[in-house]
């Protein structure tokens, strides 16, 4: 969902006979509102939609579980929620629940998901590739006597 269609398209349940592949395309690009005579009106997502706004919500479970602790910093609190920040270097830590925390923020602003899965989902794999040893070779180059011309 685009921030240009943070209020959902609405249809009427008639449309869903209609015209159903007007409704479900407009569902696919983001939510749609189906109103009803009958009772209340619905709303109409992709499953992915209703993913990342599962993952948002468990995401922000353990920020206010994070949140109402006093004891240690922000970043040894969400390491103790999400352990593999601890394959992070302390400066990383830090950096890594702040900037989670400012996308969660900009998230549930926004109503845009994505940010802070995103966020979270780059610092998680960030850290699984220190922890696979990535990035721990030192790098040799080459001289310039011992560089090879491009074709």
């Amino acid at each position: 969902m685009s921030a240009a269609t943070l209020s959902k398209t609405t249809f009427k349940s008639s449309d869903l006979s209609r015209a159903p592949l007007d409704v479900f395309a407009a569902a696919a690009d983001h939510p749609v509102q189906v109103t009803r005579r009958d009772g209340e009106s619905l709303v109409l997502m992709s499953e992915s939609a209703d993913k990342a706004r599962d993952a948002l919500l468990e995401l922000a479970a353990q920020l206010v579980a994070v949140s109402t602790s006093t004891e240690g910093t922000l970043a040894s609190r969400m390491s103790d929620r999400f352990p593999w920040m601890l394959a992070l270097s302390p400066a990383d830590q830090e950096a890594c629940a702040n900037a989670v925390l400012a996308a969660a923020r900009a998230s549930f602003a926004t109503h845009q998901p994505h940010l802070a899965v995103a966020e979270l989902t780059s610092w998680r794999e960030t850290a699984t590739a220190i922890a696979a040893g990535l990035g721990k070779e030192s790098i040799e180059w080459l001289d310039e006597a011992e560089a090879v011309e491009r074709p």
